[in-house]
C-alpha cells in the first residue's frame, strides 16, 4: 500500500472506474496497483453499475463520458440517486477536452476534469486529494450522526422526566380529592383516543395524553374543609370549589412549554358546558377549546364507571346512556359520538389501568 493511501482515515481507498475502453481500464488498474492502491472496482458496461453501487461505498470515481448504452452524464445521475448527499466525488476522464464539456461535467456534479491521455502523476494527485476530502466528509457525517444520537437520547431523557413529573402532579391532585391515580391514566388515554378519532394529528394526540392529567391540578389550592367535605356543599363552598379551574390555569399559565400550555387550557375550561351552563366563563359551543370538550367527556365517563367510597360504579351502558342524553347540553355531540365509536378502546384502557379493590370499612 502506498504511504499516502495508508495515511488516509479508514484505510485503503475504494476507487470505482467506469470506462467502456478495456485498455483504459487495464491501464488505470495497473497504475493504481503500482501506486500502492487497493484493487479498484472496474466497470466496462455502465448498465451493471447499479448492482455495484447497491452494497459498496466508494471514495472516488474515475468516469469516462462517451460510453454506449449509459453515458457519463447518466452515471453521475445514478450515483446521486444511490448515495444522495454522500455521493462520491467524480473525476471525469475523457478525450473530449472542449470547454463546453468541462463546464457541463462540473455543472452535473463532477468535482474535477482530466483529459486523455492523462499524466499519471497528475491523476494520482487529484485522486488522492478528492478521496481524502471524501473521507473527511464521511468522518464528519459520522460524528454528526453520533452527536445527533446523543442529543436525541438526552432530549428523550429530559422529556421523559418532564412527563413523569406532570403525571405525578396530576395523580397528586386526584388523590387529594379521594380519586385514584388510575383515574388520571384512564381518562388521559381515553382523551387521546377521542382526539385521534376526531382527526387530531399523532403529535397533538400525544400532547393531549400528557397534558390532560393536569386538568384538576387547581384542586391543590382548595381548602380540605371544602374538597373533602362528606356532605353537600353550600352555595359559597360550591363557588370556591369551582375556582379550581381558574387556579389550575393560573398555576400552569406561567409556562411556555407547549404541553403545559395545553394543560392550562384544559384546566380552565373542562367544566364548561356545550350549552353555556358550565363554569368558570359560561362558554358555549365551539368557544370552548376542543381539548377541554374532549377531556370533559373522557373525565365524566371514567368517573361514572368507577367505584368510589361514596358511590358504586355505573355500568358502561348506563354511563353511555347518560352521556348521550347530555349531548348538546353538557357535552359536544361529536365528542359523544367519538366516545361511542371508541368504546372498545376505552374498555381496553380500563383493563390496563384498573383500580385496586376498595376495602369495605371495618
Amino acid at each position: 500500500m502506498n504511504a499516502d493511501d495508508a495515511d488516509l482515515p479508514g484505510g485503503a481507498l475504494r476507487v470505482l472506474v467506469v470506462d467502456d475502453d478495456i485498455v483504459s481500464l487495464k491501464l488505470i488498474d495497473r497504475l493504481l496497483a503500482l501506486a500502492g492502491f487497493a484493487a479498484p472496482t472496474l466497470v466496462a458496461d455502465a448498465r451493471t453499475l447499479a448492482a455495484a453501487c447497491t452494497d459498496q461505498v466508494f471514495d472516488v470515481v474515475l468516469l469516462d463520458l462517451a460510453m454506449p448504452h449509459v453515458d457519463g452524464w447518466q452515471v453521475m445521475e445514478l450515483l446521486r440517486r444511490c448515495y444522495g448527499p454522500m455521493a462520491p466525488p467524480v473525476i471525469v476522464l475523457t478525450a473530449d477536452a472542449r470547454r463546453s464539456v468541462q463546464v457541463k461535467s462540473i455543472s452535473l456534479g463532477a468535482c474535477d476534469f482530466v483529459a486523455k491521455p492523462f499524466d499519471a502523476a497528475e491523476l494520482l494527485a487529484r485522486l488522492r486529494r478528492h478521496a481524502g476530502m471524501q473521507r473527511a466528509r464521511h468522518g464528519l457525517h459520522e460524528q454528526m450522526g453520533a452527536l445527533e444520537s446523543v442529543v436525541r437520547e438526552r432530549t428523550q431523557e429530559v422529556r421523559q422526566s418532564q412527563l413523569e413529573i406532570v403525571q405525578l402532579l396530576g395523580r397528586a391532585a386526584e388523590f387529594r380529592d379521594n380519586e385514584t391515580g388510575a383515574h388520571v391514566l384512564r381518562m388521559s388515554h381515553v382523551s387521546a383516543v377521542l382526539a385521534a378519532r376526531l382527526g387530531w394529528s399523532a403529535a397533538d394526540c400525544e400532547l393531549m395524553l400528557h397534558a390532560s392529567p393536569l386538568h384538576d391540578i387547581g384542586k391543590i389550592a382548595i381548602p380540605d374543609s371544602i374538597l373533602l367535605k362528606p356532605g353537600p356543599l353550600t352555595a359559597d363552598e360550591r363557588r370556591q370549589m369551582q375556582t379550581h379551574t381558574t387556579k389550575g390555569a393560573e398555576i400552569l399559565n406561567s409556562s411556555t412549554n407547549e404541553m403545559i400550555r395545553l394543560a392550562a387550557e384544559i384546566a380552565l375550561s373542562h367544566h364548561e358546558h356545550w350549552d353555556g351552563s358550565g363554569y368558570p366563563n359560561a362558554l358555549c359551543g365551539e368557544a370552548i377549546p376542543a381539548s377541554a370538550r374532549i377531556v370533559a367527556v373522557a373525565d365524566v365517563f371514567d368517573a361514572l364507571t368507577s367505584q368510589r367510597p361514596y358511590k358504586d360504579a355505573w355500568s358502561v351502558e348506563t354511563a353511555l346512556d347518560y352521556i348521550r342524553r347530555q349531548a348538546g347540553r353538557q357535552f359536544e355531540p361529536t365528542v359523544v359520538d367519538a366516545l361511542c365509536a371508541s368504546i372498545d378502546d376505552a374498555l381496553v384502557i380500563r383493563g390496563q389501568f384498573a383500580d385496586a379493590p376498595i376495602q369495605a370499612p371495618v
